[in-house]
């Protein structure tokens, strides 16, 4: 056996055990193991498959624990005393490690077991989180809990006794019990004043449990109630009676639109769903309320009659693209702030126009407006004109409604819009005049061919670390992910207060020559990225005075003409220009020779053939030179195989940040660092650096960050960090480091902030300086309890630095013992077989004699304790055999012997059932004197004849003692040369059935004294002596 996690030898066990308790003893070890304890008292163990909740140390500061996270384990038992020593406890998450199967990744069923006193023994619990584990019932709880979870658990019942005195309970999740992904054989059963009892409950979550009404009796300080996709068809005042202090309703998804469901659906069935007019008048406090995805063709102004205090209404994914033409149902909602009409269209249907209600005028507070998805392919001046005179409207969402033809100008008539989202669209270019307007009630109808529609992926910019975000302009266009080909003025004409400009993702392939935005005075950013700008006029962009940042990454295909030149000296033209990116375009020749800016402080120049240019001799050297502000420089993937000091010395010396992320690096000339003297950060993460050998850090450097993680470092220098005397942070993870030591740090070791070596194949062997040191500057380590890993010895591998092997850490005068023992047995192995080979006979004989001398008391007693004088073997497929057996040789042997009966084991009637075929044959033979074949024939022996026949000459070989007796009833029929044989050497052992009933009574005697005596005395002497035993 390998050595692993089998048993524990003693004397290395006992000096480990001693080592463990002396580090304890000085409070070295982290104090949470495995855990790790994180800010505020959080003590983290997420993700370490623990099977039961750890035990931490008397000596670790477990009244300073106030949360516990034990998410994503395997913990399947919790016992009255996992909780009890934590006297501070005040949050608790055992999220997701008892899984109902329906939600297990691979589907297996597993059971929570949940003591009765766990968490009472916890009194300052305020929030539990048991969510995902598969408990049926709710466990005995602390009356300070504040904050309950039980979501996509198996509990299927609430009734009052199970939240009985939980007062201080404020909020409450049961969401997922009951539905697609968690099956229940029947719905949520919520027992009418179940809730009363809490008080203080403010908010209910019971969204996805197959509901079919609101319970009842719900207690009425709830403001919070959330229903959604259960089955709930019908509202009525009763439903939400002593409701009055609600802020929050969401009854959404309870009447599904199953055309636009991304998960299983039941459509909604036809007439429903039924909304009384009364059913929220009464909720004067409402602040949300939440109907979408409920099959609403209309709506009602007497649902909203008395919800003066509305501010959020969701009314996404119905069938309202008709209503909210005409309705007034938004007249007397002044308060409004938000609302959602997303993917309210008409199936397959793409109307030409869309004209909102003139209630949309009444909408005074409405700062967000969402309507993409609604299917209409013109944005003119009166599509939005009700909305026009709403002094606080600052968000506008119009994406994935298929426009092709878009009036920006009117966004002219918002003084105080702050956002449009018009992308996923497919406008083309400035909006034609268009003869006639339709409405959305029919005229201009398209039919659309897709059935299913979602919503695409959110916009992001390519360069999110060095790109400016649009929020805190005070206008923003998403013109993204739509068919632009040419950027044309009169697009923006009365744009000139737009700051943020979104064009990406679209099909831009026009030569930019700074007339394209000749009315945006004042844009600021400028994101032109996944494009095909033809970047050849020195003017390009300087139409914007003001731009800050400009973005035309992934614009790539110009660049990979061949032949084609590039012209990037309009950088120098753009006074304001702060953020630049050029990555992923894969420059690489016939582009200017120079970037020249006052005022860029950062660019983005990754993805790109640096590598190439740099190997023109000087005719790229001094590209970036002439940056004079620059700050921050992204050189990632620039398949750079080295960077040459005279490349670094023609950097600006203002650089404070370089990243050189995923090159080809595997030399990099530290001492060079010295010609940027206001570096603070350097990345050269995802190289292939195999060694920090050459030099040092120079004393001179800046550096505060430096990230050499995801490479292939297997060896560093001593003193090769101590000069940089203001590091702060440094990432070695991910590297191919079998040790840290705390020489290559000399000084530095007390200033370091962050020293990340996790994802490395420590060397955990006994004595390894690595973790004493790390032990030293453990604050300093994240994730040192369980993201530290040993990667070798094999038995290790993967394992915690803290957890390692007892009997690999062995004292040196057992490592001499185990020394000695080896040396002892390797002369033994070759002395032995010496021996043998000179003196083996007469070594054997001695023993032999030897054994033959020792007293056979026991096998003689072992013989007595036989259960069976013999077991009978016959093919029971032959019925004569077996009518001969069980009528003649049965009766015959144990019923007509009187006291000399014999024993027989017979397999029909002894042997046991539940076990196997082998078990019983065996016990069988070896637990018989003889072993009895009755034959009719001897030429075909097959099946459990042939079996037993194995086993009986196995026991030969082993007990040698002859068992077999041989009982043929045919003495006429072929003779087999084994039966003829054993007829010569041991002639009582084969008997032959007579055919004269004469000749019967001296069969039936000679049997009963072959089953009772030792074949031994029946041997020929002539031919052998018959298998001989000692003694």
């Amino acid at each position: 056996m390998t050595p692993g996690r089998g048993t524990l030898h003693p004397l290395s066990l006992l000096v480990q055990t001693a080592a463990l308790a002396a580090a304890l003893a000085q409070g070295t070890l982290p104090a949470f193991l495995p855990c790790e304890l994180q800010p505020h008292g959080l003590v983290n163990c997420n993700w370490l498959f623990l099977k039961s909740v750890p035990h931490f140390s008397a000596a670790a500061p477990r009244a300073n624990i106030t949360s516990l996270s034990l998410l994503s384990n395997r913990i399947h038992h919790l016992h009255n005393s996992d909780f009890a020593h934590l006297s501070s406890l005040r949050s608790l998450n055992l999220k997701w490690n008892c899984p109902p199967a329906g939600l297990s990744p691979m589907h297996f069923p597993c059971h929570m077991t949940i003591e009765p006193n766990t968490f009472l023994a916890v009194p300052t619990l305020e929030e539990l989180n048991l969510s995902y584990n598969s408990i049926t019932t709710v466990p005995a709880l602390p009356s300070s809990l504040v904050s309950l979870s039980l979501s996509r658990t198996s509990i299927l019942v609430l009734d009052p006794t199970h939240l009985a005195g939980l007062h201080a309970l404020r909020f409450l999740y049961m969401d997922g019990n009951c539905y697609y992904k968690n099956p229940c054989p029947r719905a949520l059963e919520v027992a009418p004043g179940a809730l009363l009892g809490l008080g203080n409950l403010t908010h209910l979550s019971l969204k996805y449990n197959n509901l079919t009404e609101v319970p009842r009796r719900l207690p009425p300080s709830l403001e919070s109630l959330l229903l959604s996709y259960n089955h709930i068809v019908t509202l009525a005042p009763e439903d939400l009676a002593n409701l009055t202090a609600l802020r929050v309703l969401d009854v959404g998804g309870n009447c599904r639109r199953c055309d636009h469901a991304r998960n299983p659906c039941i459509e909604c069935p036809k007439g429903f769903p039924k909304l009384h007019p009364d059913t929220f008048s009464h909720l004067s406090r409402l602040e949300g309320l939440v109907l979408k995805d409920s099959s609403l063709y209309r709506l009602d102004t007497r649902w909203f009659r008395g919800l003066g205090s509305l501010r959020v209404l969701d009314l996404s994914e119905n069938f309202l693209y008709t209503c909210i033409t005409k309705t007034t149902a938004f007249q007397g909602l002044a308060r409004l702030t938000k609302l959602n009409l997303s993917f309210n269209y008409h199936k397959k249907v793409s109307f030409a126009h869309l004209h909102l209600a003139s209630s949309f005028r009444g909408l005074l507070s409405l700062k967000e407006l969402d309507m993409h998805g609604i299917f209409f392919r013109s944005l003119s001046e009166t599509t939005l004109q009700p909305l026009a005179h709403l002094p606080k409207l600052q968000t506008l969402h119009l994406q994935m409604n298929f426009i092709n033809q878009a009036q920006l100008s009117i966004f002219e008539a918002f003084p105080g819009l702050l956002y449009v989202d018009l992308s996923d669209n497919r406008i083309s270019g400035a909006m034609r005049p268009a003869a006639t307007t339709g409405k959305a009630d029919g005229r201009g109808k398209l039919r659309l061919p897709t059935r299913n529609l979602a919503q695409g992926p959110l916009n992001t910019l390519g360069s999110e670390d060095f790109m400016p975000n649009c929020k805190p302009f005070s206008f923003t266009l998403d013109l993204s992910r739509n068919n632009l080909v040419t950027v044309q003025p009169e697009m923006f004409a009365h744009l000139s207060r737009l700051q943020c400009l979104r064009l990406s993702h679209n099909s831009i392939s026009q030569a930019v020559n700074g007339s394209q935005f000749v009315p945006l005075t004042s844009l600021r950013v400028l994101d032109l990225s996944h494009n095909k700008l033809d970047l050849y006029h020195g003017r390009s962009f300087t139409e914007l005075p003001r731009l800050e940042a400009l973005d035309l990454s992934y614009n790539s295909q110009p660049f990979s003409m061949q032949g084609v030149g590039h012209n990037l000296s309009f950088v120098a033209q753009l006074p304001a220009l702060r953020y630049l990116s050029l990555a992923h375009n894969g420059i690489h020749s016939r582009v200017s020779q120079q970037l020249c800016s006052a005022s860029v402080r950062a660019l983005d120049f990754s993805g790109n053939a640096l590598s190439q240019m740099w190997a023109e001799g000087d005719l790229y050297l001094h590209f970036f030179q002439g940056l004079r502000s620059l700050v921050l420089l992204d050189l990632s993937q620039n398949h750079l195989h080295t960077l040459l000091p005279r490349n670094l010395d023609n950097l600006p010396k203002s650089l404070r940040l370089l990243r050189l992320r995923d090159n080809k690096l595997a030399f990099f000339n530290w001492s060079s660092l010295a010609l940027l003297p206001e570096l603070e950060a350097l990345d050269l993460a995802g190289n292939q650096l195999k060694a920090l050998s050459n030099g040092s850090l120079p004393s001179s450097t800046q550096l505060r960050r430096l990230d050499l993680s995801g490479n292939s470092i297997t060896f560093v220098a001593p003193g090769f960090f101590a000069l940089a005397k203001v590091l702060q942070e440094l990432n070695l993870s991910a590297n191919a480091l079998r040790t840290v030591e705390p020489s290559w740090f000399g000084s530095l070791v007390g200033t370091l902030k962050i020293l990340d070596v996790s994802a490395n194949p420590l060397h955990c062997a006994c004595g390894a300086v690595f973790v004493d040191f790390l032990l030293e500057v453990q604050a300093a380590v994240p994730g040192l309890p369980s993201r530290v890993k040993c990667g070798s010895p094999g038995q290790l591998r993967g394992r915690s630095i803290f957890a390692q092997d007892l009997r690999l850490c062995l004292d040196e005068a057992l490592s001499w013992g185990c020394f000695g023992l080896s040396l002892l047995t390797v002369a033994l192995g070759l002395a032995v077989p010496m021996l043998y080979h000179l003196c083996g006979w007469d070594l054997w004989y001695c023993f032999h004699l030897c054994l033959a001398w020792l007293p056979r008391r026991g096998q003689r007693r072992g013989a007595d304790t036989l259960l069976y004088d013999a077991f009978v073997v016959f093919d029971k497929a032959q019925s004569a055999v077996a009518d001969w057996v069980y009528n003649e040789l049965r009766v015959q042997l144990e019923e007509r012997r009187g006291r000399r009966a014999l024993r027989l084991c017979l397999e029909e009637r002894d042997w046991l059932p539940g076990k196997t075929l082998f078990e019983n044959l065996w016990a069988s033979i070896y637990s018989s004197r003889k072993t009895l074949f009755v034959l009719a024939h001897t030429d075909r022996v097959s099946g459990l004849l042939r079996a037993s026949f194995l086993l009986a000459q196995q026991r030969l070989l082993e007990d040698r003692k002859d068992v077999v007796v041989l009982v043929i009833l045919r003495p006429d029929a072929y003779r087999s040369r084994y039966v003829r044989l054993r007829q010569h050497l041991c002639r009582q052992s084969v008997l032959l059935w007579p055919q004269q009933p004469s000749g019967q009574g001296s069969f039936w005697a000679q049997l009963g004294m072959t089953l009772t005596r030792d074949n031994r005395h029946f041997y020929n002497q002539n031919f052998c002596r018959g298998p001989t035993t000692a003694g």
